[in-house]
């Protein structure tokens, strides 16, 4: 089983100009990783087009590659979407960097299922593109589908080329145990985002609790369980690790959406915010420009810094335990 990074883990790195991706593959190396997951979706301080990948001119995605193979690792690409053109773009970017696997989302502003239908043609429409290249698409759990209901688009597609992406930690935005989903998405899944989380009270948050991101190992996943069923019941020989911290999150679905009703137990246990509430709020974690100033930034920088070695580490030491 080898072990990648996303490049999410450092997104405050590569907001503020701290890092490229030429600089989080060689990063991604020093840390022991044997892949890296390029996300191509445009934010704040990265790129407008093409996210932290930078670019996709062939001058560009040729050093890219250069770079990935100079360090002898496995690629992946990381897009949203699943039109036609989304999916073409991200495929021709896969191909040209050398990844086998793309990750993709739903994209949605408010929780809609009517959007599933569509999806289900979307990608149905892009097998043949993907049988061309040789590569594979895994739908991932981002925050707002069940397990079950990405398990009904994947076996509707019914194509070897279209699977399903396991997020360690976003079945909990669905009220869905990460555990079940786990269970239940294994044998679909083609790709992994591997994190931690935990709950918090919060004024702001729509249903008085928010999903709140931390280093793994550190959280309330049982995440060595959720590591175990990956090895044993899917066909995956990779684990990605994206850590999610500094984050938090509302819950998108109503309570009980994916079983679970209610905080206090299990993943869904209450914890503490990792910063004092007058230093920054919560929901600005991800982009904290919106309210603090560059002291706190960087120390916020230092910590993901930190997280992300703690995370990597817990991650080998779940592969030394039940894979190698």
């Amino acid at each position: 089983m080898k072990i990648g990074i996303e490049t999410e883990s450092f997104h405050l790195y590569f907001q503020y100009g701290k890092m490229d991706v030429f600089d989080f593959i060689r990063r991604a190396a020093e840390m022991g990783f044997e892949g890296v997951e390029l996300n191509m979706i445009p934010g704040w301080g990265i790129d407008s087009e093409l996210g932290q990948l930078g670019d996709d001119n062939k001058e560009h995605l040729d050093k890219v590659r250069a770079e990935i193979d100079k360090y002898n690792l496995y690629a992946e690409i990381d897009c949203n979407g699943t039109s036609h053109e989304e999916l073409s773009k991200a495929v021709r970017v896969a191909h040209h960097i050398g990844a086998d696997v793309i990750r993709t989302y739903i994209k949605f502003d408010e929780f809609d299922a009517a959007v599933y239908e569509q999806t289900t043609q979307d990608l149905k429409d892009i097998v043949p593109v993907l049988e061309k290249y040789r590569i594979q698409v895994g739908l991932e759990n981002h925050e707002y589908e069940t397990a079950d209901e990405l398990i009904k688009i994947v076996k509707e597609v019914n194509s070897h080329w279209v699977g399903l992406h396991y997020d360690f930690g976003n079945a909990m935005m669905a009220w869905e145990d990460p555990i079940e989903a786990a269970e239940k998405m294994a044998p679909y899944t083609y790709t992994t985002h591997f994190k931690d989380h935990i709950i918090v009270k919060d004024e702001d948050a729509k249903y008085d609790y928010l999903v709140c991101g931390v280093p793994a190992g550190t959280g309330n996943i049982d995440l060595d369980k959720a590591f175990k069923i990956m090895v044993e019941k899917s066909p995956l020989k990779r684990i990605n690790m994206e850590m999610c911290f500094p984050y938090c999150t509302d819950f998108k679905r109503e309570p009980g959406a994916g079983g679970v009703h209610k905080v206090g137990e299990g993943a869904f246990k209450l914890g503490e915010a990792p910063y004092d509430r007058n230093l920054i709020k919560p929901l600005d974690y991800y982009f904290p420009h919106k309210a603090v100033d560059d002291a706190v930034i960087e120390k916020m920088m230092a910590d993901q810094f930190e997280g992300a070695k703690k995370s990597a580490e817990y991650l080998k030491s779940l592969r030394d335990k039940y894979c190698r």
